[in-house]
């Protein structure tokens, strides 16, 4: 859930996608991962670990609390990027694949994340475009990023 009104959202057309090669979009609004939440994706992926989901175990470990999934850190990206890139002539977009991804640190439940994307390249396919956008996840208040990937989009009109 967004605590802020206003994302800046960058309104494009597929052709107009190239134009944006080497720009920072985003960052989306800031969201809140709640325990209740990450107990649902729990049950959904069956990942039952309980450094997520008991936090009785969790507070003896070295996060000190229960920790957010990567994958569900990861599964909210279009959602967020939802917020700031919006493709006007867009038919139907697909998510392609990761060239990487990494969770340098960890999402302590009850956190605010947000993300932020370069569009890295943008190349022609069959009936459109594949573009590269370059992740990168915060966690309010933490040095470092929760989540970096390199994700692969296709665009169709």
């Amino acid at each position: 859930m967004s605590t802020e009104t206003a994302v800046a959202k960058t309104q494009t057309t597929i052709a107009g996608l190239k134009d944006l090669v080497g720009t920072t979009i985003g960052p989306s609004s800031w969201r809140t991962v709640t325990q209740e939440q990450v107990n649902q994706f729990a049950d959904l992926t069956g990942d039952h670990n309980p450094v997520h989901i008991d936090p009785a175990f969790a507070a003896n470990t070295p996060f000190g609390g229960t920790i957010v999934h990567g994958y569900f850190t990861l599964a909210l990206v279009v959602p967020l990027m939802d917020e700031y890139i919006e493709v006007t002539d867009l038919g139907t977009g697909i998510n392609y694949g990761l060239d990487k991804l990494r969770f340098p640190a960890p999402v302590l439940v009850g956190a605010r994340i947000r993300v932020s994307s370069v569009v890295a390249s943008v190349t022609d396919v069959a009936g459109g475009v594949q573009v590269v956008y370059e992740n990168t996840f915060e966690a309010e208040g933490q040095a470092k990023p929760v989540a970096v990937s390199v994700m692969i989009v296709r665009y169709y009109a």
